[in-house]
């Protein structure tokens, strides 16, 4: 019989989240069973409730998860009992095509696996009571009391960080901060624009800040979300229900533009408005995203003049690397994660969480276990 515990799963698109008691398999040789203490609440998970993200269900959600370990495999390596853990949903097999060019968020294994919502090994770990077999988002489902999980997707941190700032870490911060630390080329004094203050552009401001930006321009359409990003390094606000961001930019700097646009909305006009804005010769780094079948227009004169146009999943995260960096950075006051979180909360108001999300009331809505 293997442990029992419970879980937020989802049976059907457009469906409250059921918390219900379900049941592990055994671990294997390189698995790692970590207890869950925090959750963070994402748009990515979201975005598989309201059917933008196709996945099979009955589904276990949560993929910015942070806990400790309970057990490890006879084969597990890394990891030890009672560390500490942030948990990636980025696992990669080291030594495909992608892999081998320092690409690992493009491993073949990993995309291929994905969308069946399985473990990397093309298995489940956990099954209803009933003993139907549950699917896993991102290679975690950390909505739950409990998580099994490849040795390689157990990131050992500093255990003076809080659980439900860790946690935030395994995707927002890493996605934001990375993507303007690793994936853009940000160099001291440049102008940064930031479209888009969740929780993944509030981290991006961070990023851009500790990056040495010499001016950080936010953009939102809620004033209180540009308030925090001042709060977190912005030098400047824009309210595009109010205000022109493009021209912003450009009287800041003679005409120019920004240097680099971080999107992080992800809305075809976010889209729209990161290629206008950037200067000739500037980067746009893409954050957010919509619906995959969704067309996005741009208007093709802002898409010339050598301007540089990448979109990142993950804020070029190597973990193993980067989770013990951003978890020191909070820790010495660099990076600032409290802030990001709007509500601590238990499993069974999970659905609640999700609403605050959608509604935009939320940055982060943290599952506290």
């Amino acid at each position: 019989m293997g442990l029992k515990y419970k879980a937020a799963v989802l049976h059907a698109p457009k469906s409250p989240l059921l918390v219900e008691t379900i049941e592990a398999e055994e671990l294997k040789a390189d698995d790692v069973l970590v207890r869950i203490r925090a959750v963070g609440l994402c748009h990515t998970d979201l975005e598989v409730i309201e059917g933008a993200l196709r996945n099979p269900m009955p589904i276990v959600l949560g993929h910015e998860a942070a806990g400790v370990v309970e057990k490890v495999g006879s084969q597990a390596r890394g990891v030890a009992v009672g560390d500490h853990v942030i948990l990636s949903w980025n696992p990669h097999c080291g030594h495909c095509f992608y892999c081998d060019r320092d690409l690992p968020i493009l491993c073949e294994d990993y995309l291929r696996q994905s969308p069946l919502a399985v473990q990397f090994d093309g298995a489940s770990r956990a099954r209803l009571a009933d003993g139907r077999e549950l699917k896993h988002l991102m290679y975690l489902g950390a909505l739950a009391e409990y998580c099994i999980v490849p040795a390689q997707q157990a990131i050992v941190v500093q255990k003076e960080l809080p659980f439900e700032q860790a946690c935030l870490i395994g995707c927002g911060v890493m996605t934001g901060v990375g993507g303007a630390l690793n994936v853009a080329s940000i160099r001291h004094g440049d102008t940064v624009m930031v479209i888009g203050c969740g929780a993944v552009g509030l981290s991006a401001v961070q990023g851009a800040r500790l990056a040495g930006a010499g001016a950080i321009i936010a953009v939102d359409l809620e004033d209180n979300k540009l308030d925090l990003a001042k709060r977190l390094g912005a030098t400047h606000a824009v309210n595009v229900s109010r205000d022109d961001a493009v021209d912003f930019a450009r009287k800041l700097t003679r005409g120019r533009g920004a240097d680099v646009v971080l999107e992080s909305a992800g809305h075809p006009r976010a889209f729209r408005l990161s290629s206008e804005a950037v200067r000739p010769g500037g980067e746009v780094i893409w954050l957010g995203k919509v619906d995959v079948e969704t067309d996005v227009a741009f208007r093709w004169g802002s898409l010339m003049q050598e301007k540089r146009i990448r979109r990142s999943s993950y804020g070029g995260a190597r973990p193993l690397r980067d989770f013990p960096l951003l978890a020191q950075a909070a820790l010495d006051g660099r990076l600032l994660l409290d802030e990001l979180i709007t509500a601590r909360i238990a499993l069974e108001q999970v659905n609640g969480g999700f609403d605050a999300l959608k509604r935009g009331a939320a940055i982060r809505s943290v599952v506290v276990f």
